[in-house]
């Protein structure tokens, strides 16, 4: 406890403000086991940046914890780049203190001498990976913790290309900033070098979206959309997109559609949970709508309901969205004729189902660690292969490389034009689902989050893994184990015959079994929150369509059982 008191007395300097000093000093006086939990370690600048609970301390988000981020992002700048002329681009979300970190990290960034761009008011996510290239920037910074709680903020790093910083660049970053002082952090704005932007941005973002994501589908007039926005940032470009693609009957939730950081109508604004998008399909049914559509703070992921065989309204899951966006963009291209180079993309923990597209397509597959500035990435590393289209399981999805983050305003237009299209030949975003398990196999997946706070829960997160790494399960609802992937040490391994092989993908806190009927189960740590986080994914051959309820509840019973013998 002494060297974390010894911590928080370095922040009674004079280089500290007097509202933060008085903070600390009420802390060290009254609130130990509070102090504590504020300085016992620094926030981590982790691989896309920092996200964190706001308020003062070294293991919070405050203008001291990003002013240093972003001295040693200015030092690192001028080490990569040294005959130029830096510019960065900022953007923020709808969360407390956005706007007022957002213009802290702007003056930093001037007082290097680096000129900023800085919108004038929240903007979506995407929009800010479309802003670095298209204003040539060196780097970009978005002021957004995702779908945290509204006690979180966060600061999220791109490079040059539009995607979030990568290896080795983001150790180096974090080793520039580690070897600073709160102390050595530039204050002192140049207000010169700020530049406010935000019409001209927007209009090459809308019309990029477009571009990307409006395929002329038919049955626009009779498609009914209902949209929230969760209140967060894609108020801003959604409904204008949708507009502007053609699409007239749109709901916006209104109640959710004024942007507040306390996100007063949900629980969590993320719209993986149900939850978040009850008042949506509650207007949905009352309406007779189509398609619900909800996003999270950022508008980077997006969630969509659906009416089901019923006519009720379903929430679909991640795998779902991306396997139907995915096929939609293939057929799309193979009408127009490959050209040899395409793919497609996804992650470690997603639907196996992708893998049989790009197979079923005669396109690359290429598969990432979560994140989607792994996909990003694939688009650098390979200048000459063309990217179609992916995601990942958790409600995110790229379509095309205009952006190099997950875009949940593109995405959105792209998932009306596939309903509207089907809607208007007689079937719908479900059946069309449906013919997709027909024709390539029926995967069906389950994520099991389970939360655990603190540093008592950081231990239990990492013995759960250690146990699920030890002590591996024989079988899995009657099938055998057959192949091991442990992603920490790049290793696959056949446990049936011994046989070993190397993973090619950076190494990560990522277990994954795998059985003889196909069966995975991956367990890893969540990025950005205190959880655990199991995927587990099945498959069986669906014959027709006229099927699908009856192998849909075997596999139901299936993953029942095996979250049962996992004791999930």
């Amino acid at each position: 406890m002494d060297s974390i008191t010894a911590t928080a007395q370095s922040w009674l300097t004079d280089f500290f403000d007097d509202e933060t000093k008085k903070e600390i000093q009420h802390l060290i006086k009254n609130d130990p086991e509070e102090l504590k939990e504020r300085f016992y370690k620094d926030l981590e600048f982790g691989t896309g940046g920092m996200r964190g609970v706001m308020g003062v301390g070294t293991n919070r988000i405050n203008k001291y914890t990003l002013g240093k981020n972003t001295q040693g992002l200015s030092n690192y700048l001028k080490k990569s780049y040294t005959d130029h002329d830096l510019k960065v681009v900022i953007a923020y979300d709808c969360r407390h203190n956005s706007k007022t970190l957002a213009k802290t990290v702007a003056d930093v960034f001037s007082a290097n001498g680096i000129s900023v761009y800085l919108f004038s008011d929240l903007r979506t996510t995407p929009e800010l990976s479309f802003a670095v290239k298209y204003l040539g920037c060196h780097a970009g910074i978005v002021l957004t913790a995702s779908h945290n709680p509204p006690e979180y903020n966060g600061y999220k790093v791109y490079w040059a290309d539009g995607g979030q910083i990568v290896p080795p660049q983001d150790g180096e970053i974090i080793a520039e900033i580690d070897s600073l002082s709160f102390e050595d952090i530039k204050f002192d704005k140049n207000e010169a070098l700020i530049h406010l932007i935000d019409e001209e941005v927007d209009e090459a973002f809308f019309d990029g979206s477009l571009k990307n994501g409006n395929f002329n589908a038919k049955g626009k007039d009779d498609f009914k959309i209902v949209f929230t926005s969760l209140h967060g940032t894609s108020i801003t470009a959604i409904p204008e997109v949708l507009k502007r693609a053609g699409y007239k009957n749109v709901t916006i939730i209104e109640e959710q559609a004024t942007p507040n950081g306390d996100f007063p109508t949900v629980k969590s604004p993320n719209p993986e949970e149900p939850e978040a998008l009850e008042m949506a399909i509650k207007k949905a049914e009352e309406i007779g709508a189509d398609m619900v559509v909800g996003t999270d703070p950022d508008s980077d992921r997006l969630g969509i309901a659906v009416r089901n065989l019923e006519g009720k309204m379903e929430l679909l899951n991640g795998n779902q969205t991306m396997v139907l966006m995915t096929k939609f963009l293939l057929d799309q291209y193979k009408e127009k004729g490959f050209k040899g180079n395409e793919f497609i993309a996804s992650t470690i923990v997603s639907t196996p189902m992708m893998a049989q597209l790009a197979k079923a397509y005669g396109v690359e597959y290429k598969t990432a660690l979560t994140g989607f500035k792994w996909i990003g990435k694939m688009i650098k590393d390979f200048p000459n292969s063309k990217f179609i289209g992916g995601g990942e399981e958790s409600f995110g999805f790229m379509v095309g490389d205009f952006v190099r983050d997950k875009d949940a305003v593109t995405s959105t237009l792209l998932a009306c034009e596939i309903a509207s299209n089907a809607k208007a030949e007689g079937s719908s975003f479900y059946k069309e689902l449906i013919n997709a398990y027909v024709q390539f196999g029926f995967y069906k997946e389950k994520l099991v989050s389970l939360t655990k706070k603190g540093m008592s829960g950081a231990e239990e997160i990492k013995q759960m893994l250690k146990d699920f790494k030890e002590n591996p399960v024989a079988s899995v609802q009657g099938s055998k184990l057959l192949w091991i992937e442990d992603y920490n040490t790049s290793t696959a391994k056949n446990v049936q015959t011994g046989e070993e092989f190397s993973l090619n993908l950076p190494k990560s806190n990522v277990l994954i079994y795998e059985t003889e009927d196909g069966t995975r189960i991956a367990a890893r740590p969540s990025g950005t929150e205190p959880k655990v986080k199991f995927y587990i994914s099945t498959n069986a051959k669906l014959d027709k369509a006229a099927d699908y309820k009856s192998v849909n509840s075997q596999l139901e019973t299936k993953i029942d059982g095996i979250l049962s013998e996992l004791n999930l």
